[in-house]
């Protein structure tokens, strides 16, 4: 980091390591560079996070398309990836957290095609390897199972017949096009599809609110000039029924959030501080130094 941010390196060396390490350089822009301990690399654990980043952005993005905001928990994502069986627990936490879904399970858990498949022929890249018999082969890709060729290209490679002769196509060479059933909301990339449930029952709405009423109250804090550690204790009303039992169902995760001691639905004394509202949640609420 001295390179560059060379002022806050060098006080972080003074306080931290200079004090404790006998023979330290005596400046951070004095020492050596670090030694990579290149045995410490898991090759497979970083394949993994690549996957693990993959489905995050496809699940973010087809998310964004279908108009669900981020805040909003969605019940389920289902996953077709080629190794993705292989992710354990805390690798699978990490996607449902970052998709804020409930659970993760693959496609071939549930029964029935939730996209409507088509597959074409990407000339650019066929075009190279099969010159003139391009158009036999675009011909063969439209005619075969599109959702068989898109497993299999899933999978690694897939292949169809063009005259008598088994032709063997890679991920890049044929252009896949999944259209969600209705309810759902899919992408898919290079071999890997992420489908997001968004059926939003009355307690996913909820948990939305909730979670809209936390970013208010921290938003609320900070305005507020409190300390980033400081206990408050807050008193909210709201004239929506379903914001009310939103904040009343998850009253401890929005407390534990914002780190308020008292949190509770009311009318606010004048110890409180100057009342934040928000029409959309038609909530109104105060806040004070606990």
């Amino acid at each position: 980091m001295a390179p560059l941010t060379p002022f806050i390196t060098e006080r972080v060396w003074q306080d931290l390591i200079v004090p404790v390490t006998p023979g330290a350089p005596e400046s951070v822009h004095l020492s050596s560079w670090p030694q990579a301990d290149l045995t410490a690399i898991d090759p497979e654990l970083s394949k993994q996070m690549a996957l693990v980043r993959r489905l995050v952005e496809l699940g973010r993005a087809t998310r964004a398309e279908s108009g669900v905001k981020t805040r909003q928990p969605l019940s389920r994502a289902l996953i077709a990836a080629s190794g993705f069986d292989a992710l354990d627990s805390g690798l699978r936490t990490q996607i449902t957290e970052e998709l804020n879904v409930e659970s993760l399970a693959t496609l071939s858990d549930v029964g029935g095609s939730l996209v409507d498949t088509t597959a074409k022929a990407n000339f650019r890249a066929l075009g190279k390897r099969f010159g003139k018999r391009v158009q036999d082969v675009a011909k063969a890709i439209a005619n075969a199972d599109a959702a068989g060729l898109s497993l299999a290209l899933r999978e690694g490679t897939a292949s169809v017949e063009v005259d008598g002769e088994t032709v063997t196509l890679a991920p890049d060479e044929v252009i896949i096009t999944e259209t969600p059933r209705e309810g759902w909301s899919v992408a898919s990339d290079s071999g890997a599809t992420v489908a997001l449930d968004l059926e939003i029952t009355e307690e996913l709405r909820r948990a939305g609110l909730a979670r809209d009423a936390i970013r208010l109250i921290q938003e609320a804090r900070k305005n507020s000039g409190l300390d980033v550690a400081d206990r408050i204790a807050l008193r909210f009303t709201a004239t929506d029924a379903a914001t009310v039992a939103a904040l009343t169902g998850h009253a401890g995760l929005i407390a534990d959030e914002v780190l308020a001691t008292d949190f509770a639905q009311g009318e606010a004394d004048d110890t409180y501080g100057e009342p934040f509202t928000d029409e959309g949640l038609s909530l109104t609420f105060r806040l004070r130094k606990a």
